[in-house]
């Protein structure tokens, strides 16, 4: 079902040259030994042998269910409890494989299991050769002396997460280690704090319960005579007293037989290269060279702030036995700095990102895991993904610590796209224990994990965890005060002198936070957990008020950097109907309440509509369904726009001791599966009408207006580095009557701020309104831009309301009519729309075909318009007649 609705991505795969040949980069072209892939078909079958099916590995028991026809889709309906049994039940993946007597005969033997989820005992030809506790480690076992000619049966047995989870937190006996359940809201299993998998897989509270079982990466043997490359980083780094780069290769070896060599490095581009001796001894050992650079290089910058310029380089280790390893990857050169200074006229820190020098706004999203189902997450759904990011002009993504680390290709995109990535480690919304074994896994965990990321210069930054140092310092567990040195001694144990202890050691190009919201260094002071990670004068916050009137601006916390912030929204009905009925499309549904896991989410985002919308009332169920998902969106929309053009405005402003804000990354890009969420992006890649909006608010120039004491203020925010530019603001006051301006005025022209937020437009709103005559503030909106000395449009269009559109005097139904031609351009068609009367969001559905328009939820203030539809897949003017839907704020009620 998945594959079908994502398949489109391959023609933004297609958009971006040199992208097949980079992300092919970084695949050895040899090895020192022989490899022998154990990847394809496997035997699956649960404890009692009930269930025996095959099985691909990579993979994972509830995908084989599904491909192999015992269950239908798990995100149907209510499958998602129906199929509980499946992750509650032990199962067992079972091959057989040969190995030619000529690889037999080498030295040494590895199986290599790239990832297992999670807790599993491995044996070969009966006997035990070892256990995994961890699904984002990479495991090692040792098989030399066991292999056969043929018939060699390798065995997997998985024990139920859940079950092994509950096992883990009864034995913790000393103390609680909370919390013990979600919510009940959520619909999920228990004690996922005391396993290594993904956090989510347990339940969220914006997708389902699938505590999944597999082998969900690649399993293969190495057999070798002398050495191994277990793995490679490439660190470009810069030397400020001699003013040049230089890249630190680092080479990590298994070693059988000591050994010498020679190691080739080369940047053909930057006419680079050098060569070094290799002397190898047995064991496990990292080698480090040092290629210095003597030409200027090309920097890497993020998105909207230059290229993203990419050198290969080649890496070449020859020993004198023969054997050779020869590798290839992508370096850039860029360096990261996390600023935390004091600021004038303001208590606390600043919290912002240098990237080569130069103060950088991070605009943005936080990402969650694809799919439930992480064997299903394919090359074109993170396409997809991140191109939709990049097209909305983001510059960074937060890979949330509730998920799982994401695949190569996620962040070899990123480094193409200058797409900026917060990572954090995967823990969250908990505490954890601080077992020796748990800590163990978890150091080798994050070891692997720093070493096979660090390369990226997308990644600029570590975090420790989601949201822990604010789980002890705001007691959400209830912890009684005796008892909360304690939580505190484990949480700097595990986050502090474990994980920050390693990420130290094997990264100094980047920084490190110890979690998210945190005051930074002001936490360190206070011993690792604040009084208040939620104070604005430090570090991120995260704040979420749903009940509050969003359009509020005052409301919202001056930070200095909001890393989560967020409204909820239902997906279309093109995207529910996929696992729904008919008689599940509506708001007080089973479905309804089932799909929505957080707790009064439905009601949350239906009150705060009603502030200032008119809910949907049609007869006809469907309709009013449709509408109601409508509404919600459009609040999402306006909601998170007016928080973020807050944030941006606040860059350049210190009040009363707060502001400095110098990045926004909101709560949420995508969907794990179909259903209400804080997404921008609906699980299949379709646009919500708040990544629309994104496109704007996020524009490297923006024209943002507020009310203030009664005066209409326009701020021009510029991410621009260069000089001051001048603008002026545009101005005009619609009626909703007709499509007449009622009149139209022109800021002066004003130098503003590079880097910055400028105040261009000021004006009384009663003084305006007398002023224009014919306008009250129900009856007209205020619709603005900025322009440059030579009246060229330098910004998006927006607007400010003067008052609540539910109380709008003269909007009436706007009778849209359309029609749709193509343009001759491949897979682009024009829409070109009429309406009787001036239309609020109008907005544009084409239902399952993939695609996203160049304009949607728009302001139509003139009787014609048009939009460009570019699809994803091959389509006709017709089908997009057949089944374009055109919704406005007037039409739902």
């Amino acid at each position: 079902m998945n594959r079908v609705v994502w398949s489109f991505a391959c023609f933004y795969l297609l958009e971006v040259p040199f992208l097949a040949s980079a992300l092919a980069s970084e695949v050895k072209r040899a090895s020192l030994g022989a490899v022998i892939s154990l990847n394809g078909k496997w035997q699956l079958m649960n404890s009692n042998s009930s269930v025996s099916l095959s099985a691909e590995v990579p993979g994972c028991v509830h995908t084989a269910l599904q491909r192999q026809g015992f269950i239908s889709d798990p995100y149907y309906r209510f499958n998602d409890l129906a199929y509980r049994w499946i992750s509650l039940d032990n199962w067992t993946y079972t091959t057989s494989f040969s190995v030619p007597t000529h690889v037999r005969g080498k030295g040494k033997a590895v199986l290599v299991f790239e990832g297992v989820d999670t807790v599993s005992t491995i044996s070969l030809n009966g006997v035990t050769i070892g256990k995994t506790d961890n699904m984002f480690r990479r495991y090692d076992f040792e098989v030399t002396g066991m292999l056969k000619d043929e018939g060699n049966v390798l065995q997997v047995w998985i024990m139920s997460a859940v079950t092994y989870a509950s096992q883990r937190s009864n034995a913790h006996t000393e103390y609680r280690v909370p919390p013990d359940c979600p919510p009940p809201v959520q619909k999920g299993e228990c004690h996922v704090n005391f396993i290594r998998k993904a956090q989510s897989s347990f339940s969220w509270d914006w997708g389902p319960s699938f505590p999944t079982l597999g082998i969900w990466k690649g399993v293969h043997l190495e057999v070798f005579n002398t050495s191994r490359v277990l793995s490679y980083t490439s660190n470009p780094k810069y030397d400020s007293e001699r003013s040049s780069w230089n890249v630190e290769v680092e080479l990590f070896f298994d070693v059988f037989v000591a050994s010498k060599g020679l190691v080739h490095l080369s940047i053909p581009l930057l006419q680079s290269e050098a060569e070094f001796q290799l002397s190898l001894t047995p064991g496990q050992s990292k080698k480090s060279f040092v290629l210095q650079i003597s030409q200027s290089v090309t920097l890497w910058w993020p998105f909207g702030h230059g290229d993203q310029f990419l050198y290969y380089l080649t890496i070449d280790v020859n020993l004198e036995g023969g054997e050779t390893f020869n590798a290839e990857r992508l370096v850039a050169f860029r360096t990261v700095e996390l600023v935390q200074e004091p600021i004038p006229s303001s208590p606390g820190l600043s919290f912002y990102f240098r990237i080569n020098g130069k103060p950088i706004f991070l605009k943005g999203s936080n990402w969650i895991p694809v799919h439930a189902f992480q064997d299903q997450v394919t090359t074109e759904m993170i396409t997809i993904l991140l191109r939709s990011a990049q097209k909305a002009n983001m510059n960074a993504l937060r890979v949330w610590g509730g998920g799982v680390y994401e695949q190569d290709v996620f962040y070899k995109l990123c480094d193409l796209y200058g797409i900026m990535i917060w990572q954090d480690f995967m823990f969250a919304c908990a505490l954890y224990p601080t077992e020796k074994d748990f800590i163990q896994t978890v150091r080798e965990e994050v070891t692997q994990q720093v070493r096979r990321l660090k390369s990226h210069p997308s990644v600029i930054i570590w975090s420790g965890n989601n949201e822990n140092e604010a789980a002890i310092a705001t007691d959400w567990f209830n912890v009684p005060a005796a008892a909360r040195p304690l939580y505190v001694k484990d949480y700097v144990s595990l986050y502090v002198e474990n994980i920050r202890d390693i990420v130290l050691q094997e990264d100094s190009t980047r920084p490190f936070l110890v979690s998210s919201p945190t005051n930074g260094v002001e936490s360190e002071k206070e011993g690792w957990v604040a009084k208040d990670p939620y104070d604005p004068h430090y570090g991120d916050t995260h704040y979420y008020s749903y009940y509050k009137d969003c359009w509020d601006w005052t409301a919202f916390p001056r930070t200095r950097f909001a890393s989560e912030y967020g409204f909820q929204s239902w997906p279309s009905l093109s995207t529910l109907s996929k696992v729904s009925v008919s008689s599940d499309w509506d708001f007080s549904s089973n479905f309804s309440a089932h799909r929505q896991h957080h707790e009064d989410g439905n009601q949350q985002m239906l009150k705060q509509a009603e502030l200032h919308y008119i809910l949907p009332n049609s007869t006809d169920p469907v309709q009013k369904y449709r509408d109601t998902i409508y509404i919600t969106q459009v609040m999402q929309a306006q909601c998170v726009k007016i928080q973020t053009e807050f944030y941006r405005r606040s860059r350049s402003d210190i009040v009363e001791g707060k502001g400095h804000t110098m990045g926004t990354l909101y709560w949420q890009l995508n969907d794990i599966w179909q259903g209400p969420s804080w997404s921008s992006v609906e699980f299949g890649g379709k646009w919500k009408m708040l990544h629309y909006w994104a496109t704007d608010f996020y524009a490297p120039i923006l024209s943002s207006g507020i009310e203030d004491k009664g005066d209409l203020l326009i701020y021009a925010v510029s991410d621009s580095h260069s000089e001051k530019q001048n603008v002026k603001a545009k101005v005009k006051l619609h009626s909703w009557s007709s499509f007449n301006v009622v009149c139209s005025l022109e800021s002066n022209m004003t130098k503003i701020k590079a880097e910055g937020s400028t105040l261009v437009f000021q004006h009384s709103v009663s003084a305006l309104l007398k002023q224009c005559g014919n306008c009250t503030r129900r009856s007209c909106i205020v619709a603005f831009h900025l322009s440059s000395p030579d009246d060229q449009m330098i910004s998006p269009h927006n607007h400010i309301f003067l008052s609540s559109p539910r109380y709008a005097e003269g909007l009436q139904k706007p009778n849209i009519t359309f029609t749709v031609k193509d343009t001759g351009v491949v897979q682009n068609f024009i829409v070109t729309l009429h309406c009787s009367f001036p239309a609020v969001y109008v907005w544009l559905d084409v239902d399952n075909i993939p695609g996203h328009f160049d304009v949607n939820g728009f302001l139509m203030l003139s009787k014609k318009s048009t939009v460009i539809f570019g699809a994803w897949r091959p389509t006709t003017a017709e089908e997009i007649t057949a089944n374009l839907h055109i919704t406005s704020l007037r039409d739902v009620y």
